[in-house]
């Protein structure tokens, strides 16, 4: 069989993204954000982001085939985030993907998105090896899971107990008057600051809660810290070093995140870490998880930027896969699932 090619749509959030993906070759990506539309709520705003996909779906759509030189007729099938998500976004990009491959004919898979952000790693570093480790952090997850095969097996092995690291940020960056999304200006001023200048906590690493969760995440306690630190700083009529809190809060998140990493690729005997999700973009992160494995003898693996925001081409990866393994489409009829859990793959 040749490498199948797979029409990937995207709605979970803000973005409504399509790409055409044939074997491990990206051929066409394309993004509309609405994020500026949210941005003076403070957040994303479900009917707000549910409209603009509405608005942009087929001309994301169209683009991303005019761009691939393509027709529906030439995919081999369509893949589209059934889940987890927003429930109004995901039925825009749902009932579009299944009215598109009632009309061409085509096989359709309601993927988990989450378990897409680790399937796009292999557009840039080829096939997953055998017992690989996968850190998800992304706006509301943060997750390790075991990734026995991404088409048929994912097992979790650690997930968030409260807020996720990216929830954290934008708590902390609402606080420090940052406007929304909160994670890119902590990273900026991050890098500027001295990030052992303030003792933040550590989220479940310490005492009986750290021994009854390894690869669990908390970062709820991280927040709280902060803002306390910060409401102190305010009472004493002291400057707010916001480099230096920026600088702090990243490295101990960082820190806590790649160390649990770190703990379950010796658990599982895994030489490979494949890093998913937004948040994947942070750069104090990025360092801290290339400088970790390097010390562990890990390989790790993070995409490109480009790729680690919610986008069609980890939904076109996947389904690649799925159709490679020979699992069977969805029904015509699958359901969205807001809450999908993470060791469910397609629907």
């Amino acid at each position: 069989m040749s490498e199948p090619t797979v029409l990937g749509i995207e709605s979970t959030c803000d973005e409504t993204a399509a790409a055409v993906v044939r074997g491990r070759t990206l051929v066409s990506n394309v993004v509309a954000s609405s994020m500026e539309e949210h941005a003076r709520y403070g957040g994303v705003i479900p009917e707000i982001a549910s409209r603009a996909h509405a608005e942009a779906f087929v001309p994301v759509v169209s683009k991303a085939l005019a761009d691939a030189n393509m027709e529906l007729s030439d995919v081999d099938a369509i893949a589209v985030s059934a889940g987890p998500g927003l429930a109004g976004c995901l039925a825009v990009g749902v009932s579009g993907a299944k009215a598109l491959a009632w009309a061409a004919n085509k096989p359709i898979y309601g993927i988990n998105h989450v378990i897409g952000h680790i399937a796009v790693t292999q557009l840039q570093f080829g096939p997953f090896p055998k017992d690989t480790l996968a850190l998800i952090v992304s706006g509301g997850h943060t997750s390790l899971l075991h990734v026995e095969d991404v088409a048929r097996h994912v097992d979790v092995v650690g997930t968030t107990l409260d807020d996720a690291a990216g929830e954290c940020f934008d708590k902390v960056a609402r606080l420090l008057g940052f406007p929304y999304p909160g994670g890119p200006h902590i990273d900026k001023h991050g890098q500027l600051g001295n990030p052992h200048a303030i003792k933040v906590p550590q989220g479940l690493t310490k005492g009986k809660a750290g021994k009854d969760h390894p690869y669990d995440f908390s970062f709820s306690g991280v927040k709280t810290a902060v803002a306390r630190w910060v409401e102190a700083q305010q009472a004493a009529g002291r400057p707010i070093p916001v480099d230096d809190v920026c600088a702090s809060l990243a490295d101990s998140v960082a820190t806590v995140l790649a160390n649990k990493a770190m703990h379950g690729c010796e658990e599982y005997d895994s030489k490979t870490l494949i890093v998913g999700g937004g948040f994947s973009a942070n750069s104090q992160l990025r360092a801290k998880l290339l400088e970790v494995g390097k010390e562990h003898g890990i390989e790790v693996r993070i995409p490109q930027i480009k790729l680690c925001t919610d986008n069609g081409a980890m939904v076109a990866m996947l389904g690649v896969n799925l159709v490679k393994a020979g699992v069977r489409p969805s029904v015509p009829d699958f359901p969205i699932d807001s809450a999908m859990p993470m060791n469910v793959i397609s629907v």
